[in-house]
């Protein structure tokens, strides 16, 4: 028994959730410095492989109903939102005006569906 959500849902939900992934594997180490770099490097592809499962059925689905240009400038909006909250959440750090301005500029740019 499956759901039968539509594409965007699924596409962007997958998307999110590799995001997720992805920046954990970039930037999770860094609360952790006394860990052995390739260690470090060695989870981070480990937690990366999880990502490109998501990532990868995400594009594959919603590829058709989005263009591949939006689905990159999906991604990359679905990116700096994940990477703000993890950046504040988790790091402790919070977003500058400067990054927040930048991350507004990138969003006004993801491409429109047409009819």
């Amino acid at each position: 028994m499956g759901l039968n959500l539509p594409v965007p849902v699924v596409t962007i939900g997958l998307l999110v959730a590799s995001n997720l992934f992805m920046t954990l594997a970039w930037y999770g180490h860094l609360k952790f410095k006394s860990v052995p770099l390739l260690s470090v490097i060695l989870i981070s592809w480990g937690i990366a492989f999880f990502e490109y499962g998501l990532q990868i059925p995400a594009n594959r689905i919603g590829h058709g109903y989005f263009s591949a240009a939006q689905l990159k400038t999906i991604q990359e909006v679905i990116s700096l939102t994940v990477f703000a909250g993890f950046s504040w959440l988790y790091l402790g750090e919070k977003l500058g005006r400067k990054g927040g301005r930048g991350g507004a500029c990138r969003a006004r740019t993801l491409p429109r569906r047409s009819p």
